[in-house]
């Protein structure tokens, strides 16, 4: 999907193709399938760039994707959610970051860890 392509969703099939990406990318980056991971990522990447774009609009879907089953969506919501919601973001991501730790913790771990230290742009 181009990020053209992109622009032409509504907010609730942006959202849902956000789901089922960052879902994807959570269980390939578990899975240790870092090839097709790194192709999810590029995608999931976008689709959250263009969320931000759309602002309050999608923000409570957002919050939402917090408390998904998945952990792929539970963490891109949250770095979704870091601008606009970042204590509820920041405590989605503690949580990806405890015990027993996937490869998707790690993940969350350094992202937090750099959030907090201020190095960590996000919009």
């Amino acid at each position: 999907m181009k990020p053209g392509e992109l622009k032409m969703l509504t907010a609730g099939e942006l959202i849902e193709r956000f789901r089922e990406v960052s879902a994807r990318h959570g269980r390939l980056l578990n899975a240790r399938n870092t090839r097709a991971a790194n192709k999810e990522y590029d995608l999931a990447a976008a689709l959250r760039a263009e969320l931000r774009a759309r602002g309050a609009e999608v923000q409570e879907p957002i919050l939402r994707l917090l408390t998904d089953p998945e952990q792929g969506t539970r963490y891109w919501a949250a770095t979704a959610a870091l601008g606009f919601a970042p204590d509820e973001a920041a405590r989605t991501l503690s949580a990806l970051s405890a015990p027993p730790l996937s490869l998707m913790g790690l993940s969350a771990s350094m992202t937090l860890e750099e959030w907090k230290s201020g190095t960590l742009k996000v919009e």
